[in-house]
């Protein structure tokens, strides 16, 4: 089954932000030759789309151009600081998938090859005792797994932290 992208014009039934061309040279000029080692690409993309999606979709800044579409993005409305020369906000448009967005998925691919991005909660552990070697976890620790690189790299992309929805009023 052939990978269907999102090119930024809501495709039908999408499962990805980036090809597998597009991570293979992603990762290729950051010298993650770990992703050469993937078995498969596609579903490793996938993943990473799906983890997204189930992270980031209340939070992100904007609304759905369609709300039948397959994924999050294209957006519209979503501004952004702009960086340049004059200030104030910089509107993406709503026919694009930022850089970010493919980026984040692509480095997202790449780790769910070596581990589940969205695992089952267990019990968490404030202390464990091997021998001579213990461990105990600050109880305010979080006990799932959080991809900092990526948080940081979509921050702008988001409401708030990333983590709490948008509220509107009726």
């Amino acid at each position: 089954m052939s990978l269907i992208v999102e090119d930024g014009s809501g495709v039908a039934g999408a499962e990805s932000y980036a090809s597998v061309a597009q991570a293979s040279a992603y990762h290729a000029a950051r010298g993650a030759t770990a992703w050469n080692d993937v078995d498969d690409k596609e579903a490793a993309l996938r993943k990473a789309t799906d983890y997204m999606l189930q992270t980031y979709r209340l939070a992100w800044k904007g609304y759905r151009v369609n709300p039948e579409q397959a994924l999050d993005w294209p957006r519209y409305e979503c501004y952004i600081p702009w960086l340049g020369k004059n200030s104030g906000d910089y509107l993406i448009p709503s026919n694009m998938v930022p850089f970010e967005v493919r980026s984040a998925c692509m480095e997202l691919a790449l780790r769910t090859a070596a581990e589940d991005l969205n695992p089952d909660l267990t019990q968490q552990v404030l202390s464990s005792k091997v021998g001579p070697l213990s461990i105990t976890y600050a109880e305010t620790s979080p006990q799932y797994k959080r991809f900092r690189a990526v948080d940081m790299m979509l921050r702008h992309l988001l409401s708030g932290n990333g983590i709490t929805a948008k509220v509107g009023r009726t």
